[in-house]
């Protein structure tokens, strides 16, 4: 036993490292599958216990990837180019007005679709419009670094915007309706906090007025994709492309909806998801001629294998005795209070996913909840803890999360510096203040509705 025990802390620990430092951009798919296949090899997770990581993550993977594969198609139809084009008229030189308009694209997005999606195609959106507003690499790091926080921690609200999220779900038996009900007020209003205490800390930093723009980037990008020998498009075919872009949403945000639905009346939600992206990708076939194909070669396939992976080594530390040690160490905290219970368990699963990343540090603390007998509504509760230290109170190091890490990744890729100095001096402000008050938001409005 204490073989298999230095084996599973080896291969965690080597595998976190592997994946903050991607030597030469190196996919952090590659080392959490080289250490899952240490871990089989090694005979620490059973074949019985494969069988339960597929049931666990297979339907919460297919409902992530569906809402990738519309957010990539929705790419491809310009749809971000024409959003940012919106962001930039309606702050009407504003840099203040900007930054609000950043944060609501940034929350919607994750909503929409979910935190890593978000983060792979507004990023590269918000840095052409800031580079096309001609703003200094100093003065875009603020609205970049801001608009990432908020996307990332905008996964709290509802469940379905992040893999971990829908993993933990089906740990603990808990619906998505459920899960939604009892979070998206606090969380919300939780997120309403941070955008706020964001905006005072760097409020300074910020342009009171925008230089004009070099170039109108949803002309761009309309005119080299669509129409190359065009110099300008009319007003009537901007008229017609916004009226579309606005049919696409409402078929978005129909399809979000229906997920909630089919988790009410108990359909998996897996099926809308998939059907949902097989509709539009039919329609841009249909829209643009062109073969669905390139759409599934732009997905980024590689989570699923990061999932896989990453949850066999967990179930590794789970069967050599990490999750009954935790229980050992925390049951009698939780037994103290709810909310005590919270605010602990809220608090470690942040400190561990700041130091080891918001993936597997969630689901040691979801495996942990469930080995301590507790009532449903307590259990929930603190589950629900957990997704806030996982998905807002992991923000405080640019490596708590696998979204910070393909944040920085593009950004490097885009040579864009910055430094850890530039990230905690927001962060270690905001962060822990924001994470306690989404806490004690929580426990209240589970006081208020769902206690007996």
């Amino acid at each position: 036993m204490s073989f298999q025990i230095g084996i599973a802390s080896l291969v965690f620990l080597t595998t976190m490292l592997v994946i903050f430092w991607r030597p030469r951009g190196l996919n952090e798919a590659w080392p959490a599958a080289i250490g899952a296949a240490i871990i089989l090899l090694a005979g620490i997770v059973s074949q019985a216990d494969i069988m339960d990581i597929i049931s666990k993550i297979g339907g919460a993977s297919i409902t992530i990837m569906a809402t990738i594969v519309m957010a990539v198609i929705l790419e491809s139809f310009g749809f971000f180019n024409w959003a940012a084009a919106r962001l930039a008229n309606l702050a009407k030189g504003s840099g203040y007005r900007l930054y609000w308009y950043i944060q609501l694209l940034c929350f919607l997005m994750t909503l929409l679709f979910n935190n890593d999606g978000s983060i792979l195609i507004t990023t590269p959106i918000l840095i052409l419009l800031l580079h096309n507003l001609r703003l200094k690499p100093h003065q875009q790091i603020p609205y970049l670094l801001s608009g990432a926080l908020i996307a990332t921690a905008s996964s709290a609200p509802i469940g379905v915007s992040n893999i971990v999220n829908l993993i933990a779900l089906n740990i603990v038996d808990m619906s998505l309706w459920m899960h939604t009900a009892m979070m998206f007020v606090p969380a919300t209003l939780g997120l309403l906090f941070m955008s706020f205490l964001m905006y005072l800390v760097i409020k300074k930093k910020l342009p009171k007025t925008l230089p004009n723009a070099a170039t109108d980037i949803e002309e761009y990008f309309f005119t080299k994709n669509f129409h190359p020998l065009k110099k300008k498009t009319s007003v009537e075919s901007k008229q017609k492309r916004t009226k579309f872009m606005l049919k696409i949403l409402l078929f978005v945000f129909t399809m979000r909806c229906l997920l909630f639905v089919a988790s009410y009346i108990n359909v998996p939600i897996e099926f809308v998801a998939v059907f949902g992206s097989f509709v539009l990708l039919m329609w841009r076939w249909y829209q643009l001629g062109t073969n669905p194909l390139d759409i599934l070669k732009k997905t980024p396939w590689h989570i699923l294998i990061f999932a896989f992976s990453m949850y066999v080594i967990i179930y590794a530390l789970n069967n050599v005795g990490l999750t009954n040690l935790l229980v050992q160490w925390f049951e009698p905290i939780v037994n103290q209070g709810l909310f005590q219970a919270s605010f602990i368990m809220g608090g470690l699963v942040s400190v561990l996913s700041n130091l080891f990343n918001n993936h597997p540090a969630l689901m040691v603390g979801t495996i942990t909840l469930t080995k301590m007998g507790l009532d449903p509504i307590t259990l929930k509760t603190i589950y629900l803890a957990n997704i806030i230290g996982s998905d807002m109170g992991s923000l405080l190091l640019p490596i708590g999360t696998l979204a910070s890490l393909i944040w920085m990744h593009i950004l490097r890729k885009n040579k864009i510096k910055v430094t850890w100095k530039d990230y905690l001096s927001v962060t270690i402000i905001v962060i822990p203040i924001s994470t306690i008050v989404t806490l004690t938001l929580l426990f209240f409005w589970v006081q208020l509705v769902f206690a007996k």
